[in-house]
């Protein structure tokens, strides 16, 4: 993402705040970062994230976490009207039963999905917060919703990855050890929408300079896909040999979850790359810095 920002004609100097160089969970450190800085406009892209093991398994840290991350950043741009914010919320802030595609209007019209309802939680509030700074204190403010994402810098792990980075790490494992059987959580049935990392990145550049007249905007691809058909995408792409199994006694998720982007489409945005391009590009990155370490 920083690359895209760094390059656009529309930025005049980006500020990176990593891990390693600021401690959102420190409200005077966070006030200390935007203080001495003094942006025109922050995107708040920092989060705890996770797939579904991680967010049912580590459901308190999933909401404690992202609640102080953005609490902090908030609270450190009042008195800031000047500042304005993007702030990256997650399509799993609708309903579990909303109707496909999912729009915009669905916000906070129904029950969440459980496995991640904490994840789910600590986003909408940061919605709330941000409608709140908004109202009583002027920072023009945006909330982007995109679907799932992935692509370079993801987090590659077994238990703690999002669904794709967790495959291609595993399946590349299950590789290299010449595993006759690679099983997935699940039944294989849910359909997903997935959307490469830069395709946020251009949204998010695309956006610097368009009049804001939407609190909440989602940002998908208009693509699903199911975790089977993906499962055995990636498999081609690794180049695994093996047999696929599904675990149906571990749970599914969400059975569909697609974006309605027609708003953000109809301002002039649409995505880049198709999916298995990106899955491509997401495995040459991982063989390249991730795998030999």
């Amino acid at each position: 993402m920083s690359k895209i920002l760094e390059t656009s004609p529309k930025v005049s100097e980006l500020i990176k705040s990593t891990r390693e160089t600021t401690n959102l969970f420190s409200l005077k450190e966070t006030q200390d970062l935007i203080s001495s800085s003094d942006p025109d406009l922050i995107v708040m892209s920092a989060a705890k994230v996770g797939g579904i093991m991680a967010n049912n398994t580590y459901r308190t840290e999933f909401i404690i976490e992202n609640l102080k991350i953005n609490m902090n950043i908030y609270e450190s741009c009042l008195e800031k009207n000047n500042i304005k914010i993007i702030n990256l919320g997650s399509s799993c802030i609708y309903p579990l039963n909303a109707m496909n595609p999912i729009k915009e209007d669905y916000f906070m019209s129904g029950k969440l999905e459980p496995t991640n309802s904490p994840y789910a939680m600590a986003k909408i509030a940061s919605i709330e917060i941000g409608d709140a700074v908004n109202k009583q204190y002027g920072n023009s403010v945006i909330n982007l919703m995109p679907t799932n994402l992935y692509g370079p810098n993801d987090r590659f792990s077994e238990n703690e990855s999002h669904v794709i980075p967790g495959l291609i790490h595993r399946m590349h494992i299950a590789k290299i050890n010449n595993l006759e059987n690679f099983q997935i959580w699940g039944t294989g049935a849910p359909l997903r929408e997935f959307l490469y990392v830069e395709d946020l990145a251009y949204a998010i550049e695309f956006l610097l300079d368009v009049e804001w007249s939407e609190s909440i905007l989602n940002i998908g691809s208009g693509k699903e896909i199911s975790i089977k058909d993906l499962s055995y995408l990636i498999q081609k792409i690794v180049g695994y040999e093996g047999s696929i199994s599904f675990d149906s006694s571990k749970p599914d998720g969400n059975p569909r979850k697609l974006l309605d982007s027609t708003k953000v489409n109809n301002l002039g945005w649409s995505p880049v790359f198709d999916l298995e391009e990106g899955l491509f590009k997401t495995y040459q990155w991982y063989l390249e810095n991730i795998s030999k370490n």
